[in-house]
């Protein structure tokens, strides 16, 4: 079983990386989409554009960081430390947060954002932050 470990890590990696591309993408359409007007041919295309980052990116891409991620803590049995802990708080904060875009395209899909560009633009942030606290996490180990 071990000689899968580095294959199954390099596959959380690429799975990971993915998540984290479509949820730094995700959040700017949105502040793109919040510049046109409902219904436009602009608001249409962001719309299939949002749906699909979704839908054929983000959450695969999530569901797999998901199950490679447990799959390598079991191998490694790293349930047991403190910074596997932290790092799965992270991990679901960032879950949280997906599951918020995904509110969000609906949102946009039925015309009814009202927030402006503005917090979109704040938004963009929270997986910068969570990713910078996992990997220190992983790489460190300080607990």
């Amino acid at each position: 079983m071990a000689e899968f470990y580095p294959w199954v890590k390099a596959f959380h990696i690429v799975a990971m990386t993915a998540w984290m591309a479509a949820m730094l993408y995700l959040p700017r359409l949105f502040v793109y989409h919040t510049g046109v007007a409902a219904g436009s041919e602009a608001s249409e295309t962001f719309k299939v554009m949002e749906r699909r980052l979704l839908k054929a990116i983000a959450t695969p891409a999530m569901a797999l960081t998901w199950i490679l991620g447990i799959t390598l803590a079991v191998m490694s049995g790293a349930f047991s430390e403190g910074w596997m802990h932290a790092k799965l708080l992270f991990a679901l904060i960032l879950s949280g947060y997906h599951g918020f875009l995904a509110r969000s395209t609906r949102t946009f899909a039925a015309d009814s954002n009202t927030r402006k560009a503005g917090f979109y633009r704040i938004l963009n942030e929270v997986p910068t932050v969570g990713l910078i606290i996992i990997v220190v996490l992983v790489v460190v180990k300080p607990f």
